[in-house]
């Protein structure tokens, strides 16, 4: 529909040529926006992924070498040794239960995801979290005022604008906001005073569009949210990146190196008793 729509209107107004080229635009910004957020996203969970497969391999193939290899040191074993054995133990015992489990559980999720009720409980989840929310929140803004504000300069009616916006914001949060902002505006209000109402949309957004509106220039001024914001996105995802990735990597040393230095406990312990 945000395509047909574009072209449409391209076509009515003898402005194919520009619509297309606005097209091509909106296309490589949106694209853009979108690595950009799933590089946020992605990163940290193929490191916790990575320092989740690596515990199981350590506790499943190495540590049972170190416990038949203690069993006949005798004597009491360090305490941090015996809670890496035990958990060594548990996790033999039902990885092959775990990895079923796992697929059933992301599955169900996939699932439920899929409806609507899902969509939105995830989305305010995950715009209410401390770490990636106000990230996912600026790329919402963006990418609502970039598709609103080429659909606008293209010659789209508003109403039929916001609608296509809703369609494709990509986020329930937002959809169900822009579907609550189309019925003041057929009512007669402004964009910006039911934006307003909307948490998910910052006071200064709201600001700028009522200037827009106020000056007439509410396409131009949309496109200037949306670049602000773009620029936005890049430095939270800049900054997520520098805060997480040492943070990341500090607790997959910890982690491994604690279940080295207990396995080793006992074979200093040995050692200094011979000496």
């Amino acid at each position: 529909n945000f395509y047909a729509n574009m072209v449409e209107a391209g076509e009515a107004g003898g402005i194919l040529d520009t619509i297309l080229n606005r097209l091509a635009g909106y296309m490589e910004k949106a694209r853009a926006l979108k690595g950009k957020v799933k590089s946020a996203l992605v990163y940290p969970a193929a490191i916790i992924s990575i320092a989740v497969l690596v515990i199981i391999f350590l506790m499943t193939f190495v540590i049972p070498v170190f416990a038949e290899m203690f069993e006949g040191f005798g004597g009491v074993l360090p305490a941090p040794t015996r809670l890496v054995m035990y958990l060594s133990d548990l996790t033999k015992q039902y990885i092959l239960y775990a990895i079923p489990l796992f697929g059933a559980v992301v599955y169900l999720f996939i699932r439920f995801y899929k409806t609507d009720k899902g969509r939105l409980l995830v989305d305010s989840l995950l715009l209410k979290s401390p770490v990636f929310g106000p990230l996912i929140q600026k790329a919402a803004v963006a990418k609502f005022t970039r598709t609103l504000g080429t659909l606008i300069s293209s010659g789209v009616p508003i109403i039929d604008g916001l609608n296509i916006t809703a369609r494709t914001a990509g986020n329930k949060v937002v959809e169900n906001s822009v579907f609550s902002v189309i019925g003041s505006v057929k009512e007669g209000q402004s964009l910006a005073e039911p934006l307003g109402k909307q948490v998910i949309f910052p006071p200064m957004v709201v600001q700028m569009i009522e200037v827009g509106e106020s000056s007439g220039a509410l396409d131009s001024m949309l496109d200037k949210i949306a670049d602000f914001y773009d620029e936005e996105v890049d430095a939270a995802v800049s900054a997520l990146t520098s805060l997480l990735e040492p943070g990341l990597m500090v607790f997959l040393g910890v982690t491994v190196g604690f279940i080295v230095v207990a396995m080793y406990l006992p074979i200093f312990k040995m050692a200094g008793t011979i000496e």
